[in-house]
């Protein structure tokens, strides 16, 4: 969402496939290993890279799987549950030679519908294991708990001082929760996960969402990324309920994990296919640190003496540009600008817990910040 310099994603060509990297088809990324995008009903993003790993998988009975070589497919992530998107899978898992009977299990970087949905119907219907972080439960129980009478990312758009946004905002969706049921298995912490032949790290990185997971496969050189390293975007951050205490700061302190890592070529959830996970992690710690000095910049001195004695999130996105084209706050819909208050206001709660702002709450709950 905030402004980020690098390729922009509309022209992105990925390396795998040499054409733009939504164009459809099952591209190989390495031995082994496919990479199916899939149409999302939305503008800002036009696609999610789905990664099909084949294994040498053998069922119950001691026959091997069919399709793919005689193998079964393990998926990372699985796509937004709608029918093209479904079909698009379909046609594509069917150029491999495989199908949706060769699916052994789902891998979920993280519980947004367009990573999770398709999964956990899919994975229902097979019968196969659907695994997710386990700090992703909260929001699925918030979410299956019950009915709506209005979005609950609405009060946070109130804590940052959004009112007038806060009532734009649409309900949680249309009460369908068929994708929306629990996993059949959580991940907990960091641990090895065995892929047919291959060894996959999952590693906890909160920050996106609190129970997002990357997979590294540090033999192959691969980090299936999700959406913790986008290679032409960056994550949004602070679109998550129940709301994280300092999501920014986690997302951070999770790149610094990924950089620990050896550097990897990075498969993202959205974008091409990217050289060097090292350099990417770089290039967006250091977009952070630049925005944080800006949303500092915008909590003016005479904040200090003015009747509310500070500014709210909503009043520092309005100073700000926003995605590459660095648009006014004025010229984004109305969704777009309360993802924007809620990034801002990721920013701004960690400036205070570095001590570099102060913030007061008001008898309604929105919260105003001072320069120290």
């Amino acid at each position: 969402m905030a402004h980020d310099p690098g390729t922009s994603t509309a022209h992105a060509v990925s390396p795998d496939s040499g054409e733009h990297w939504t164009a459809e088809g099952a591209w190989p990324v390495a031995p082994g290993i496919h990479r199916i995008p899939l149409p999302l009903p939305m503008d800002g993003l036009r696609a999610i890279n789905v990664y099909v790993i084949e294994t040498p998988d053998v069922d119950a009975g001691g026959g091997a799987g069919g399709g793919a070589g005689g193998g079964g497919l393990t998926l990372i992530d699985g796509g937004w549950h709608i029918d093209v998107a479904r079909d698009l899978l379909d046609r594509s898992l069917r150029s491999m030679g495989a199908g949706f009977g060769d699916i052994r299990r789902f891998l979920v970087t993280h519980a947004h519908r367009d990573h999770y949905t398709m999964a956990r119907v899919l994975g229902g219907e097979l019968g196969v294991d659907v695994a997710l972080g386990r700090e992703e439960r909260p929001a699925l129980e918030l979410i299956t708990g019950g009915t709506f009478d209005e979005s609950p990312f609405r009060a946070i758009l109130r804590t940052g001082g959004a009112l007038e946004v806060a009532e734009q905002w649409q309900g949680m969706g249309d009460g369908d929760l068929t994708g929306w049921q629990l996993p059949t298995t959580w991940i907990d912490g960091d641990q090895e996960i065995a892929v047919g032949d291959r060894t996959l790290d999952a590693v906890h990185t909160p920050g996106h969402t609190p129970g997002h997971y990357v997979f590294a496969d540090r033999a192959a050189g691969l980090l299936f990324a999700g959406d913790h390293v986008l290679p032409t975007i960056t994550p949004s951050i602070g679109f998550t309920v129940p709301a994280a205490e300092l999501p920014l700061g986690d997302f951070m302190a999770s790149l610094t994990k990924v950089r620990a890592l050896p550097d990897l070529t990075v498969l993202p959830a959205h974008g091409p296919v990217a050289p060097s996970s090292h350099a990417r992690v770089g290039e967006l710690l250091q977009h952070h640190e630049e925005r944080l000095s800006d949303s500092l910049a915008a909590v003016p001195a005479s904040a200090a003496d003015g009747p509310t004695a500070g500014v709210t999130a909503y009043d520092v996105a309005r100073t700000l540009g926003w995605t590459r084209h660095l648009r006014s706050f004025e010229s984004l819909d109305w969704f777009n600008r309360g993802m924007a208050v809620m990034e801002t206001k990721a920013h701004l709660d960690l400036l205070v817990a570095r001590g570099d702002a102060t913030a007061t709450d008001d008898p309604d709950g929105v919260r105003y910040l001072r320069p120290v």
